[in-house]
């Protein structure tokens, strides 16, 4: 069976919610599709007044970030039940921003995607290599490390559920994209990890999307790669050639 293809926007600190509400009224009639399932991940404030405006659309709700506690004093986190409460039902863990600028390791990446499935989130898990890393060779090892610690507890019912986002950090809000060829090495090595950890079945059913300058003139061509799933679009998602990108064909 065919895996179906999902894109997402991840807004990053973008629109208030009074302007969430204004894009969404822009892009929805953009976005509509049959064949691809639609996510705008977007700040926590805006939850609320995102999921009220695509009511009756194709398009779904996440969030960008969130606490692997449940409740109590982190001042300035967002519990995983306060995102479900919101009305939002995917979660982005571990972004190369999260990773960068607060601290975030393979190992509270872990801890959120374990929260995440408790809750019933579908996490979108982020992965990828800085420029060096490639230069140095160790792309695949770098990002196999980083799957395999995230899934770590993660059962295969649970795995099967699961998006992952290969992004290359070199290749985000830069302009450069990786390959289509470069992309589907590594999304294929993905899959071929989750076999390892899992199984055939698993490594078939589990969503793999390709994050990084993914733009309307390139979609087509990456989405077209057998191991490539989609996209995780970050500020191609704010504007609205987005909807070149979902409807890509």
């Amino acid at each position: 069976m065919a895996r179906r293809k999902v894109v997402a926007g991840n807004w990053k600190m973008n629109m208030t919610p009074t302007q969430a509400v204004e894009l969404i009224e822009t892009l929805k009639p953009l976005v509509a599709s049959d064949e691809v399932d639609v996510i705008f991940c977007v700040p926590a404030i805006d939850i609320p007044a995102a999921v009220e405006a695509v009511k009756g659309t194709n398009i779904k709700i996440g969030a960008e970030n969130m606490y692997f506690e449940e409740k109590g004093a982190y001042t300035g986190e967002i519990a995983p039940d306060m995102i479900v409460d919101a009305g939002a039902t995917y979660v982005i863990i571990g972004h190369s921003e999260r990773r960068e600028y607060f601290a975030e390791t393979d190992e509270t990446v872990n801890k959120k995607v374990l929260k995440a499935f408790e809750h019933g989130l579908t996490p979108i898990i982020c992965c990828g290599e800085s420029l060096k890393q490639r230069e140095q060779g160790i792309t695949i090892d770098w990002i196999r490390q980083q799957i395999k610690i995230a899934f770590l507890e993660v059962t295969a019912e649970q795995a099967k559920k699961a998006i992952i986002a290969y992004e290359p950090i070199w290749a985000i809000g830069t302009g450069k994209t990786a390959t289509s060829d470069q992309a589907e090495e590594v999304c294929f090595a993905i899959r071929c990890c989750i076999k390892e950890l899992y199984n055939e079945e698993v490594a078939e059913a589990i969503t793999i999307q390709y994050g990084g300058s993914v733009n309307a003139g390139n979609a087509a061509e990456l989405f077209a790669k057998p191991d490539i799933d989609g996209g995780l679009v970050g500020g191609a998602s704010l504007k609205p050639d987005f909807g070149k990108i979902v409807n890509y064909k």
